[in-house]
């Protein structure tokens, strides 16, 4: 909630639903055996993230603003996970089918770190690591980009994890189409894109589509 760019967004509503919403919906239709968290801070102002997981019965875990890395690694420890996909709250389009390929690629190829965001387009790919390198990353990554952003000591050390990425080919590879929520007109575009769309759920082809439309 206390995005500083776009305040509340998390809980801002897209057409029919609010971004958090939009964000289960889409995780509803994934293949794979899941359990899906919402980790938001420990923060008063977060209150109302956690209040809206317990009317829906999603579960909530509650850590760090600043240190996400240590978020993550304390909520993956909490539940005993032993892979964890790592969705942001800024992305109400998730191409689940993706994600699902994804969660194989990285099963199947025993990686570290695995992820489809380099092909999709900004906003719509995902990421999958094991415990083991997101325990790695909280014990060696200590820079301040690292504590923010989960994914960040992986990527700067491919020495040190197996990596797998997801090659998207067709009319989804369009890593130059952003469908992420970071600022008003983001949002103003996801929304018209939400309104526009031919049903309740948005493909990647059609968000694309619309984007490419939205002035």
């Amino acid at each position: 909630m206390g995005s500083t760019r776009l305040p509340g967004k998390i809980l801002r509503r897209i057409h029919t639903k609010t971004l958090l919403e939009h964000i289960l919906f889409r995780l509803s239709r994934l293949r794979s055996n899941a359990t899906t968290v919402v980790a938001t801070t420990s923060l008063p102002k977060d209150d109302p993230v956690e209040a809206f997981c317990r009317e829906r019965g999603v579960a909530c875990f509650r850590g760090s603003e600043k240190n996400v890395l240590d978020r993550y690694y304390r909520c993956a420890k909490h539940y005993g996970f032993t892979q964890i996909v790592r969705l942001t709250s800024d992305n109400p389009f998730t191409d689940i089918e993706e994600l699902d390929r994804l969660i194989e690629l990285h099963l199947n190829n025993t990686n570290d770190y695995s992820h489809s965001i380099s092909w999709l387009p900004v906003g719509v790919g995902a990421e999958i690591f094991t415990f083991a390198a997101l325990e790695k990353s909280v014990l060696e990554g200590h820079r301040p980009h690292h504590l923010e952003h989960v994914n960040e000591y992986m990527l700067e050390n491919p020495d040190k994890f197996k990596t797998g990425i997801l090659e998207i080919r067709g009319p989804k590879n369009r890593p130059d189409v952003r469908l992420t929520v970071d600022t008003e007109e983001d949002y103003r575009k996801v929304c018209y894109i939400a309104e526009a769309a031919r049903g309740e759920f948005v493909s990647t082809e059609e968000a694309i589509d619309l984007c490419l439309r939205f002035a």
